[in-house]
Order: C-alpha cells, then sequence, then structure tokens
C-alpha cells in the first residue's frame, strides 16, 4: 500500500537467508524534512544522528499505576462509580497507557478534543504544538453519567467487569456526533465502518481525565509478545545500534511489491550516510472492517515473509500497532505518523491513499489517492518526521517480479488489486510469479479455505483486536 514519488532505480526485493526465529518488533529515529512542498522528497544532506527522536513533548507517557501502588488503586476502584469499556474503548485505553498518544495522558477533555477537531494538533503548556488529529475519547450514556454524578474520579471496567483503569479529575461534555464524524471523515454519509461500529450507538456524553493504568490491557490471542510498547520499541532500536528507523504500516498481507519499497528505502538511507537503519514493520492491530484480513492471519503471513527471505530479519521489527482503524484518510494518517515518532521511528513510508476506502454510497474512493502524503508534507506537530512517499509498484510481466512502474512501458505491467488477490486466494489458484513469496501466499489460501468451510458463507466479524 505503498508508492513512490522520488525518482529512483528499480531494483528486485533482495532474497535473504531464511530464519527460524524471526525478530518481531521495530522503529528508529528521525531527522528533519521538507515542509510545505508539493511534492515531499527526502532530504538528502540532512544530519546523521545516532540517538533516537525525542517523543511528542519530550517524554513518553507511561500511565500505569506503580507496581508499590496497584493494590490501593484496586481497592479504590472498588468503590468508585463504573464505566464499562467496550472492545475499541479498551484499544484507545492500551494506546494511551503506553504512550503512543504522548504527551496525551487520558482520555480527552473538551478542548483537547475540540483542538483535535479542528486543529488536528495540541497546543502544550509551552506553547509547541504537536500533532494529534483524531479524537481519543470515552462516550457514556446519560445513566452513566447519572451515576458518576459530581464525583471526580470513575473506575473503568473491561467486558468482564475487571478493573482495567482510573480516570481522574473528569470533565464530561456533549458529544456532538455529527460534528464529530464530519470533522474526521469529511462526510456524514452513512456506512462508515468506524462510525456505525464505535459512534452511531454510543453515548451522547464524552468523558476526559487522567488516566491510571492498573493493568496492562493483555489479549491472550497468542500474539501479546508482538505487542511492544513505545518504550521497548525504543529499547530494541538501541540494542540494535540504530541510526535511522523507517515504519511502514499495512493492514493486508505483505506481497513482493511492498518488500520491493521497504528494501529499497533501506538502501537509498543507506546511500544517504546512515550505516544501520532498522524497518519497522507495523501491522495495525485494532479493529478492522469486517473484510479485511484478520489480525492473526497477517501475523501469520508476515512471519512467513521473514522465513522465506524476503526481508532481512536482521534489520526488522516486525511489532503490532493496537490503534483501531477509522479509514480517515488523510486525517488518520497524521495519527499514524505521529504515533510513531513516540515509538522512535524518525521515517515514515506512505503510499497510495493511505488509511482510505472507497466511498460507502458512491461508486468512487472518499478521499484523493494523493492527499495524504501531501497532508503529511504540511501536518502541524509532523516537522520533524522525514516523509517518504514512494511510486507505485506493479508485477512487471517481462521479468516475472514486481518493479516500480515504469509508465513508457505501461502494456509490461501488471496491477493486481487486492480483489484480485483475494479472489486468487478464495479459488485457490497461485499468482504470478514472484509476486508474493510461496509461504505467505500458502497462508493467504488457508485463511479464505478458513471461512469457505466455517459456518456458511458468512462475512467475517470485524476484528477487534
Amino acid at each position: 500500500m505503498a508508492s513512490l514519488s522520488i525518482k529512483t532505480s528499480t531494483p528486485h526485493p533482495q532474497t535473504f537467508p531464511k530464519s527460524t526465529n524471526p525478530h518481531f518488533a521495530a522503529v528508529v529515529n528521525l531527522p528533519l524534512r521538507h515542509r510545505r512542498r508539493p511534492a515531499p522528497k527526502i532530504r538528502h544532506a540532512t544530519r546523521i544522528s545516532a540517538s533516537l527522536i525525542d517523543p511528542d513533548g519530550g517524554k513518553l507517557v507511561d500511565l500505569f499505576v506503580n507496581v508499590a501502588e496497584k493494590d490501593t488503586a484496586l481497592s479504590k476502584a472498588l468503590n468508585l462509580p463504573k464505566i464499562k469499556l467496550s472492545k475499541i474503548d479498551l484499544q484507545w485505553l492500551h494506546v494511551l497507557s503506553e504512550g503512543w498518544a504522548s504527551p496525551l495522558k487520558g482520555f480527552m477533555r473538551q478542548s483537547e478534543f475540540l483542538q483535535t477537531l479542528h486543529f488536528n494538533s495540541l497546543r502544550l503548556e509551552n506553547g509547541s504544538v504537536v500533532n494529534m488529529s483524531v479524537p481519543i475519547v470515552l462516550a457514556i450514556d446519560d445513566a452513566q453519567k447519572e451515576r458518576v454524578g459530581s464525583g471526580s474520579s470513575v473506575a473503568l471496567v473491561d467486558q468482564k467487569d475487571d478493573v482495567v483503569a482510573i480516570l481522574s479529575n473528569i470533565e464530561i461534555y456533549k458529544h456532538n456526533k455529527e460534528e464529530r464524524i464530519a470533522r474526521t471523515w469529511g462526510t456524514t454519509a452513512p456506512g462508515l465502518p468506524y462510525v456505525e461500529e464505535a459512534i452511531t450507538h454510543a453515548g451522547n456524553w464524552l468523558i476526559g481525565g487522567d488516566l491510571e493504568v492498573i493493568n496492562p490491557v493483555k489479549y491472550d490471542d497468542g500474539l501479546d509478545r508482538f505487542r511492544l510498547s513505545p518504550a521497548q520499541l525504543r529499547h530494541e532500536f538501541e540494542r540494535r545500534n540504530a541510526d535511522a528507523v523507517f515504519a511502514f504500516q499495512l493492514r493486508n498481507p505483505v506481497h513482493n511489491g511492498h518488500a520491493l519499497l521497504m528494501t529499497d528505502t533501506r538502501r537509498r538511507l543507506l546511500e544517504m550516510g546512515y550505516k544501520n537503519p532498522v524497518l519497522l514493520l507495523h501491522p495495525l492491530g485494532g479493529y478492522t472492517k469486517a473484510d479485511d484480513v484478520p489480525l492473526s492471519w497477517r501475523m501469520k503471513q508476515h512471519e512467513k515473509v521473514l522465513e522465506d527471505g524476503v526481508l532481512d530479519p536482521e534489520t526488522t521489527v516486525v511489532s503490532i500497532f493496537p490503534s483501531p482503524m477509522h479509514y480517515a484518510g488523510p486525517t488518520e494518517v497524521q495519527w499514524h505518523a505521529k504515533a510513531r515518532i513516540n515509538a522512535g521511528a524518525n521515517f515514515y513510508i506512505v503510499g497510495r491513499d493511505p488509511a482510505g476506502m472507497s466511498h460507502p454510497i458512491e461508486d468512487r474512493d472518499l478521499y484523493d489517492a494523493d492527499h495524504g502524503k501531501k497532508v503529511l508534507s504540511m501536518a502541524p506537530g509532523l516537522e520533524r518526521l522525514n516523509i517518504l512517499p514512494f511510486k507505485v509498484a506493479a508485477y512487471d510481466k517481462t521479468q516475472s517480479k514486481m518493479a516500480f512502474f515504469d509508465p513508457s512501458r505501461a502494456q509490461d505491467f501488471q496491477f493486481i488489486s487486492g480483489t484480485k488477490m483475494r479472489t486468487l486466494a478464495k479459488n485457490k489458484e497461485s499468482p504470478p510469479d514472484g509476486f508474493m513469496c510461496p509461504g505467505g501466499w500458502k497462508v493467504l489460501v488457508e485463511y479464505y479455505d478458513s471461512l469457505a468451510t466455517s459456518d456458511s458463507a458468512k462475512s467475517p466479524e470485524p476484528v477487534p483486536a
């Protein structure tokens, strides 16, 4: 899901030795990037630094209660009004607790909510500005608001009624859903997946405050070992002596076009003078719409990509980004980029129509395919991040491999859409040689086969994590 606007050669993805123990984590640090240019490119004369980029606000937020204070906090929580979190609420609590949204210290109060909606940024006490483009809020209904009353704190519990956190110094304010939807998605058309899942039927009030997280969020799905926090990722990058970290987010299986983009990025960073650029391969792990491949299957496929040597496990860290997916295009891609700064990344790969989707009621894309990368080059609070826009990769029939598209010989290229890929996998047909590594393709075929043999031909449920 990425495309290049930097002119470069078109190497074939390098094949690396197979690994039976692929590394999983990712991210590094960044220099300054060009801003407010119509076609942003990497700055080749940038200073090479071995230290990781500072998190937004200068310090990574950690909202966990100290171990010595957990019992006291739990006793306090048991005597507070309780708010039950939905699966998506819990994912946002996870995001906040580990510092992905630094310097945010809890669910947004009204001033933070309004700044996010109208400015895509937050102004800090020292006058500096950090990017924040999607609201991270907690909705409650009239009955819950009444139970809270004039209290200053509430306990947050999961679906099993286990206490997860305390929200203190609370503020309750009106949840203007229409304004929120219009400002975030640029439309109020029916059929927006996240809106229908998390906003339409949510309460008419929002409650913000400071989070004290008592128990870290765990999913017990066999994938928690891949859910590295920003602090853990920074430690991993430092352990590997990374002097640049370039992040690649995706919510789809990795094909050789993706691999081409990632390996070519590393080659160009080496040419710029970096000695050890590290790739953060960072699949989104929160809520996704029903027709996306579930996280568990994507992670199996990503492991095969490393095992088959398509990406180098020595210079690749694979980790799960816990955020839910909005499908809000240029607005949301700012959040995706900002969060990677907090994990230590100083380069961010952006492709065609990032975080986009088809219009829910019209036969067209919801967003202009080029607006995401253009917005990132101008977004407030992202000045420190190097944005890497890529040319389109397609299947070169003359070479039987994925390559950067050459418009001068367009007839030699085949674009294999996500729909085409899914159709081939569902029919257990093989794609053209060189499109995806055999192990990765086998996982994809197994996933669609599992759908066909399960309870009928129903679409899978939205993936919560």
